[in-house]
């Protein structure tokens, strides 16, 4: 019977050996992750594959591509109205195209320093709203600062961890969302990318009046991946907000729904404003559906 006993105490002491070794290694290097992530700026775009790609100029990149677009729209524009004349079909008069041309012509050029302009305008917006919090606490509203705060007052220490305690599920239900939190961000880093180079091709969409469906679907989508990062501020904001120095269930459980509302914040936004998803778990589910 003791021998049974000693067993049964050795596995679990392995397991919370285990566990301890990976959430210590999750506290100590996901967080600052999170931050890099989360909180995007024109940094994103300064990489100088992703300046080529884009192109910085109309002789390369994708803006190469889009002016080579915008010759085929003329082009096309020239026939329909040509054949107009025997079909009478309304167009759009020369004039107003081709003003049209030349203004979305310049706004496609120019694309690499509006959307520099839209990064810098909602990273100011989450920097200001960090910068309110930082003025009132005195501390840094990001992730790193965060897990500190948290393991200093309602987490459990390493040394003590006890996974089969309510203190042991608090930390796996902790480790397990910030996971999901960093491929939900990662994903969300890379979406951003994307239509980051799908700008020209927006700008471009809207010379023709059937094709302009593309421009509106981008700038929900894109606005909606911006805007996520106003919303995890705002979270990181509450959180900093609170008082964790009793220890109290209650406000670990609140941490809990936090963690939650940051990991949802894409499925509110959608809600709210529409776009894509950035769900891993949901775009798993969509790619297996028939």
């Amino acid at each position: 019977m003791e021998t049974s006993q000693n067993i049964t105490t050795i596995i679990i002491e392995t397991i919370n050996t285990i566990l301890q070794n990976l959430f210590s290694s999750i506290d100590n290097n996901l967080y600052n992750i999170l931050d890099d992530i989360t909180f995007i700026n024109s940094n994103i775009i300064s990489d100088s594959y992703f300046e080529k790609i884009l192109g910085i100029n109309s002789q390369n990149g994708i803006l190469l591509i889009c002016n080579s677009l915008l010759f085929g729209f003329t082009l096309y524009y020239g026939i329909k109205y040509l054949f107009s004349h025997f079909t009478y079909n309304r167009v759009e008069s020369p004039l107003q195209f081709f003003f049209k041309i030349i203004i979305f012509g310049l706004l496609i050029n120019f694309s690499y320093f509006f959307i520099n302009e839209i990064l810098n305008f909602t990273s100011n917006i989450t920097l200001a709203i960090r910068g309110i919090g930082e003025d009132l606490f005195n501390k840094n509203i990001c992730f790193s600062e965060l897990i500190q705060e948290i393991n200093n007052y309602i987490v459990i220490s390493d040394s003590s961890l006890n996974i089969f305690s309510l203190d042991g599920i608090v930390k796996v239900s902790l480790s397990t969302s910030l996971l999901n939190l960093v491929f939900s961000y990662s994903f969300r880093y890379v979406m951003v990318k994307i239509f980051i180079l799908l700008t020209p091709f927006s700008i471009l969409s809207l010379i023709m009046e059937n094709t302009s469906w593309f421009f509106k679907a981008w700038l929900r989508n894109m606005f909606s991946l911006l805007f996520i990062q106003i919303i995890v501020a705002l979270v990181l904001l509450i959180l900093f907000s609170m008082d964790y120095s009793s220890g109290s269930l209650f406000t670990k459980f609140i941490y809990i729904g936090a963690i939650y509302v940051l990991i949802k914040a894409n499925s509110f936004v959608r809600e709210f404003l529409g776009g894509v998803s950035t769900t891993i778990s949901q775009n798993v589910n969509n790619l297996f559906k028939k």
